[in-house]
């Protein structure tokens, strides 16, 4: 076995909150970064973890301890604030080091990081740009380097569902060790091999991705649990213990897998969906939300053609599509904030409508966090359960102690907790959140979920965070930009399909040159072509090789599909590599699923 090689090394490294000496982010920590090791950081907003990659790059030095790195290594840092030289352009951040076009145009690296974040106007100057748009060219110029270490804080920031997909793809395939911070779970159980969760100035190494995290920490909470009831009652576990002590010894890894199946034995569906729809209907009645005959239109691009759209009660549904295609629009006509240009908005008389911008609004700072929440409610229902708003706020990252900070002395983060936690308190029943992951810790977004798990009413869901929509909501819709409202029963699986077999895997820094959008209204005139029975000769020859084409595919796909149907059985014993199996099994099954519907669409206009 080849030896180990750590790139970095920290030695009881201790560290404090700058100007307060009283608050250790970082109490003597040890720990190393191995070559190739992919790591994801963990933690609450405000315990370290930018800290700690601050002193893992040299750009902050450590109260005590020590910091060693291999010579000559080779390592970039992506911070949290993108801030650009005056006067800069585009080429001048992400390719500084290139003297001449030809010598990036050769690497294969560097334009796969180009294409893949959507970066095409080189020119482009960088005053002016938006903030995704500003971490994307960040982000681009941290990737484009030959290194061995590549450190990135929150590098999932603006960007949507197909631009985490990539940089995932991305990190996975190049063979240079990672560290990152991000909330992001999907994005931390597909790229990382190990977790470190920063806590409580101490740092703590799990092996694997943030589902391994969950069941590591859970199994150390049932085994201080276990050892708490022995001590209380220790006749009863030793009888317990004898009962299971045989199975326990001879099968380590069974002894694994059974714990782990205890851990959730008891626990209940994530929400009941029957009682909650219940609880939607007296509420809301039968009308909640509609859009009829609906057209949108935005700088010249229709984001909405004659769409119908009715939302009922107990609706949960999420609202894909990438930055720019019209997702907070959509959000906006349906609160009635922007007004359509045809068709009408229909609205039941019952609804009470709330909706969390991605703007922060206008918060009482002379008022305490708790008095401005009281200030709302006192108390709150989700479901049958009731809470105090103190309840709230400690569930939404709020401890008690946090709850008597006064509003104004509150981080960008925190305001955006107390603005949803308000937002909550006030007990609406129609539920609008437009990127609600934003500035959100791993333990707060749980948290949120839960909460939104027993909220009864209807609830729409802007984000990019393919947990969180997966988790929250029923039903996924996405943008495609041809006029429509696309249902996917395939979930964000169906639309990643989808758009990889429309050629384009990440975002753009230019809405208008997305090829979606041209492919999309392309392919709904060659439809409407079809229905009118006004095919071209050309067209249905074209329409009979893509038929032919796509047929080709989902053969291929099927027999993928039922060899891991096979390995899933071979694995039955291997917990990690069920999991990898399963994963890529949903995704064939959606890829699968998405070009059916396009054989289909493709044998009609064949047929015309």
């Amino acid at each position: 076995m080849a030896a180990r090689t750590n790139l970095l090394n920290l030695e009881s490294v201790t560290a404090h909150v700058p100007g307060d000496a009283s608050r250790v982010l970082l109490d003597a920590v040890s720990l190393g970064v191995e070559r190739g090791e992919r790591i994801g950081v963990v933690g609450l907003n405000g315990g370290g973890k930018s800290t700690l990659l601050d002193v893992l790059t040299g750009e902050r030095a450590p109260e005590s301890g020590r910091v060693s790195r291999v010579n000559g290594l080779r390592m970039a840092h992506l911070a949290q604030r993108d801030t650009f030289p005056a006067g800069s352009r585009i080429r001048d951040v992400v390719l500084a080091d290139y003297d001449a076009d030809h010598e990036w145009a050769a690497d294969p690296r560097v334009r796969d990081v180009l294409d893949g974040l959507g970066i095409a106007d080189l020119e482009r100057p960088t005053e002016g740009l938006s903030g995704g748009e500003k971490r994307r060219i960040a982000l681009a110029s941290a990737l484009v380097g030959e290194l061995d270490l590549v450190i990135l804080d929150e590098p999932t920031n603006h960007l949507d569902v197909e631009g985490i997909s990539w940089l995932a793809r991305h990190l996975t395939d190049r063979r240079c060790a990672t560290v990152v911070v991000t909330h992001d779970r999907w994005f931390l159980d597909t790229v990382c091999t190990r977790t470190w969760e920063v806590a409580g100035g101490r740092v703590e190494s799990y092996l694997g991705g943030y589902a391994d995290w969950v069941y590591a920490r859970a199994e150390r909470s049932r085994q201080a649990d276990a050892a708490e009831a022995r001590r209380q009652n220790m006749a009863r576990k030793e009888l317990a213990w004898l009962r299971r002590g045989p199975p326990a010894r001879t099968s380590k890894p069974r002894y694994r897998i059974e714990a782990a199946e205890a851990l959730i034995a008891d626990v209940p569906p994530p929400r009941n969906t029957v009682e909650l729809l219940g609880f939607a209907t007296n509420r809301l009645g039968r009308t909640v939300l509609e859009l009829e005959d609906a057209t949108v239109t935005v700088a010249g691009r229709t984001l909405l053609d004659d769409v119908t759209w009715r939302l009922g009660p107990g609706d949960r549904v999420g609202i894909v599509g990438i930055n720019g295609s019209g997702k907070t629009t959509l959000l906006r006509s349906l609160t009635g904030e922007r007004e359509l240009d045809s068709g009408r908005r229909i609205q039941g008389t019952t609804v009470k409508l709330a909706q969390l911008t991605q703007e922060l609004v206008d918060l009482p700072k002379n008022m305490r966090v708790l008095e401005a929440t009281e200030a709302v409610a006192k108390y709150v229902r989700f479901g049958k359960q009731e809470m105090t708003a103190s309840s709230v706020l400690e569930r939404l990252g709020f401890p008690a102690a946090r709850q008597w900070t006064p509003v104004g002395q509150l981080s960008g983060g925190e305001r955006r907790r107390l603005q949803l936690t308000r937002l909550l308190m006030d007990e609406p029943n129609v539920l609008l959140l437009d990127e609600p992951t934003n500035d959100l810790d791993v333990d707060t977004l749980a948290n949120l979920e839960d909460l939104l798990d027993g909220w009864p009413g209807t609830l729409i869901v802007v984000s990019h965070d393919r947990y969180l929509t997966e988790r929250v909501c029923d039903t996924v819709v996405a943008l495609f930009g041809d006029g429509r409202i696309t249902h996917l029963p395939g979930g964000i699986e169906e639309y990643m399909s989808r758009r990889a077999a429309a050629g384009d895997t990440g975002g753009s820094l230019s809405v208008a040159s997305d090829p979606t959008a041209n492919a999309g209204s392309t392919a709904a005139t060659a439809t409407a072509g079809a229905r009118n029975g006004s095919s071209s000769a050309a067209e249905q020859r074209a329409a009979r090789k893509e038929a032919s084409r796509l047929e080709r595919r989902m053969t291929a796909l099927t027999a993928r599909e039922e060899k891991l149907h096979a390995q899933l059985a071979e694995a039955a014993t291997e917990p990690s590599r069920l999991l990898e199996l399963d994963r890529e099994l949903k995704a064939v099954v959606a890829e699968r699923e998405g070009i059916e519907l396009d054989w289909l669409d493709a044998a009609e206009r064949a047929e015309s």
